[in-house]
């Protein structure tokens, strides 16, 4: 790979990283306008089931097109594409179909969700199927600590991530539309046992891929999520004081945050 491409690549990656630091700050101050947070201020919407599947559904498709064109064909990588569309095939067509109500998404969360994913598959595809060197991921690859221990954080995180949506899912009964505080499973110790969920993956993608691109993305997840976890924390305790008191539990880390 030419040494000029991999520069571009690096500064992209330093690029993203700034992007990430300035979300970050910015969510403590705006409430991204989704869920329990939309207002009529974000303007046109669209039914949720719509908005994330458009959100969604570019990195899934990027990610299938880097791969299927890349002459990379070796058993690792065919590993990392498999559990990277994992997430998002359950995130494009399953997890949509499973959204109970009426609730809507601003088409403005839609489009920097389209946006965003978009960069991240160029970011993953392009370091996993073309800018890595040729001989970095090797035949034995699979068998390697960084494999084995990123692949069994991601899975663990993904089957909490799932389980948390399960339990959010099932708060209401059909034709319901209060909010409830959850409190199963990992809801005693974090309010947003999900978004720690889906942090999980992304960390143990990172360290199955031993990647700077997979910590950059890590690194996303935590400034896109951590600040709406934190604020999410807050509006419960507000609203469900004595049930919130039980367990007090932290936004996002169990015992940290």
């Amino acid at each position: 790979m030419p040494e000029i491409l991999t520069n571009h690549f690096n500064l992209f990656l330093i690029a993203m990283v700034v992007m990430a630091v300035i979300v970050f700050i910015s969510l403590f101050f705006v409430n991204a306008g989704y869920g329990i947070f939309r207002t009529q201020k974000w303007g046109f919407s669209l039914p949720n089931k719509v908005g994330w599947f458009l959100m969604e559904f570019p990195i899934f498709a990027l990610m299938s097109y880097f791969f299927f064109t890349s002459d990379r064909v070796m058993l690792p990588y065919v590993a990392f594409f498999i559990i990277f569309q994992i997430h998002y095939f359950q995130r494009v067509f399953i997890f949509p179909m499973l959204i109970k109500g009426k609730s809507r998404m601003p088409i403005a969360i839609t489009l920097m969700g389209v946006v965003f994913n978009s960069l991240n598959a160029i970011m993953q595809a392009g370091w996993l199927f073309y800018i890595s060197p040729a001989d970095y991921y090797g035949s034995n690859w699979l068998m390697t600590p960084q494999f084995i221990i990123g692949t069994l954080v991601f899975f663990a995180g993904f089957a909490i991530n799932i389980d948390s949506d399960y339990i959010i899912r099932h708060l209401r009964k059909p034709g319901d539309t209060k909010h409830y505080l959850p409190q199963k499973h990992l809801f005693k110790y974090i309010t947003s046992a999900n978004y720690f969920g889906e942090f999980m993956e992304w960390v143990g993608f990172a360290i199955l891929t031993w990647s700077w691109a997979g910590a950059v993305f890590a690194i996303w997840t935590f400034a896109n999520l951590a600040p709406r976890a934190i604020q999410l924390n807050h509006k419960y305790k507000d609203m469900f004081a004595e049930d919130f008191a039980k367990n007090n539990p932290k936004s996002i880390l169990p015992f940290i945050l």
